[in-house]
């Protein structure tokens, strides 16, 4: 009792802080959930009408229609046939002779109001032009001209069987690796892009302010992402919660880059056209959506890693303290920073090759190509992320390591007291062990020490030495001859003569006999 009174009243002892951390972490998460719905209320799109971009209309102003259609035959020949981008039902028109050719495919239109006839499309032979074969399947686009006539010409390839079953392979692959959580996971997936179709595009769309519905965006994809991939429990709430202030810290720091080092995003061809065709529509928020957004994969790859190092060191060493948690738990993140800043920026880069690639043939300067508004663009990108990187791993591991470790450094108990109260067959103190007189038997040897062996109840045989002149050997041993009398008749023996090589030095030798080691005997 007195034991038990000491432990709870030592001012050195655990310092019980687990459990108001809990509670601060599952508070902070529920405000912020709620506070992320009231913007999603607030920043919900209300889907006015926007005119369609001049390059996206049809020739009557409306949106392009396209159908399918697959080549059924193909030849190089004079370009110029009148029935190029008209609809057939047999052969086309003979090409007048124009000095030049194309190449001619004859596309069967497959779906559409003219599914069963042809057209013909002529391609010019030249950089950028596709190179159609004979089963390709295409998309084509369907308008009218200003006489009414229906006209077909070359949008794409057809891409959607094999973008299936890629996708189909991924989630094989994925489920049948991870299991039910990959499956949650890929079922994460789909949501964060409902979130992006369904409202931060149209929210953008709207005019509404950008940062405000990529935070709420991103905080609606985090909150459904992680708990739906690895479960409602303080793991996970840790590693969201870290995620959530390293995603606010990035909208920070992305405001601040753009402010500093004055991107406008012009140099990219998409942002000018939403810049002439969506004029209500602000790039420079545009990039910073794109910034906050773009970082949430990587943090939230590194944060759950760091709160599930946390977590398991923590079960792995009950006695460990959290400073020796935090300190093994971080010296993971480093590897996972060093690893993963090279991920990022690599992948910034490999986007930008072909910008890249231009660049490197202009006869510009090393100096101007870097601070360009196109390549200082993704640098920034780069930097923004791998800062937030950087400083979510401490954070999340700080979180988790409080939500892990509910107490501090929880001494070991003495192994005396261990064993007298939770060990059967332990042995019981000193003070407290019957000696063997009490109780008529030998005391138990005591634990992890080597037994001894009885001692042999019978003499051992000793050596010619040990006995006197007029004592009697034991039976079946030679006698040896005394010192002044005659010799003994010794009993026939079987070995081999004596041999140096055979002699044992451990042996007695009796000085007193001539012809030691010269005759065969039992020596």
């Amino acid at each position: 009792m007195s034991d038990h009174h000491h432990h709870h009243h030592d001012h050195s002892g655990p310092i019980a802080i687990g459990a108001t951390a809990a509670r601060v972490v599952v508070g902070l998460l529920t405000g912020i959930g709620v506070l992320v719905l009231i913007g999603t209320v607030w920043l919900w799109p209300s889907n006015q009408h926007v005119d369609i971009p001049l390059p996206m209309q049809n020739g009557g102003g409306g949106a392009v229609h396209t159908e399918a259609g697959t080549v059924t035959s193909q030849d190089l020949g004079p370009c110029g046939s009148l029935s190029n981008g008209r609809v057939f039902d047999d052969t086309p028109n003979a090409p007048r002779n124009t000095g030049y050719n194309c190449q001619r495919s004859l596309v069967a239109i497959t779906s559409g109001p003219d599914e069963g006839k042809h057209t013909l499309f002529e391609i010019a032979p030249g950089p950028g032009q596709p190179d159609l074969r004979v089963g390709d399947d295409l998309r084509i686009v369907r308008q009218n001209d200003p006489g009414g006539t229906t006209i077909y010409s070359f949008d794409d390839y057809a891409r959607g069987l094999p973008l299936t079953v890629i996708a189909l392979v991924f989630v094989v692959v994925i489920v049948a690796v991870a299991r039910w959580r990959g499956l949650r996971a890929v079922l994460g997936l789909g949501f964060a892009f409902g979130v992006l179709v369904v409202f931060l595009l149209p929210a953008m769309l709207d005019g509404k302010p950008a940062v405000p519905v990529a935070l709420v965006s991103g905080a609606l994809i985090l909150y459904a992402v992680l708990y739906l991939a690895h479960g409602v429990n303080l793991r996970t709430s840790s590693a969201l919660l870290g995620t959530l202030s390293a995603m606010v810290l990035a909208a920070v720091l992305s405001w601040v880059t753009l402010e500093v080092t004055h991107l406008t995003g012009l140099s990219e061809e998409q942002n000018a056209n939403v810049a002439t065709y969506l004029q209500h529509v602000s790039i420079t928020g545009l990039l910073l959506a794109g910034f906050i957004i773009g970082s949430l994969g990587v943090l939230n790859d590194v944060t759950i890693t760091q709160a599930s190092a946390a977590f398991e060191l923590a079960a792995l060493d009950e006695q460990a303290s959290r400073r020796e948690i935090f300190a093994a738990a971080m010296r993971v993140g480093r590897d996972h920073i060093a690893s993963t800043v090279y991920t990022l920026v690599l992948a910034y880069a490999g986007g930008a090759l072909p910008l890249l690639l231009l660049f490197s043939v202009a006869g510009r300067s090393f100096r101007d190509v870097l601070t360009g508004d196109a390549v200082a663009i993704e640098i920034s990108r780069s930097a923004v992320g791998g800062i937030c990187l950087a400083l979510s791993v401490p954070l999340t591991t700080v979180i988790a390591v409080l939500l892990a470790r509910p107490f501090g450094h929880r001494p070991a108990p003495a192994p005396a007291a261990r064993r007298s109260r939770h060990s059967k067959g332990a042995n019981p103190p000193a003070s407290q062990r019957r000696s063997a007189n009490d109780t008529g038997r030998p005391a138990r040897p005591a634990a992890n020490r080597p037994r001894r062996r009885a001692a042999p109840t019978s003499a051992p045989i000793k050596s010619f030495d040990a006995f006197e002149d007029d004592a009697t050997p034991p039976e079946g041993l030679p006698t040896r001859p005394p010192a002044d009398g005659p010799r003994r008749t010794y009993p026939p023996h079987t070995d081999p003569p004596y041999s140096p090589r055979h002699s044992n030095p451990n042996r007695p030798r009796p000085t007193d006999d001539p012809d030691y080691g010269h005759r065969p005997g039992p020596y």
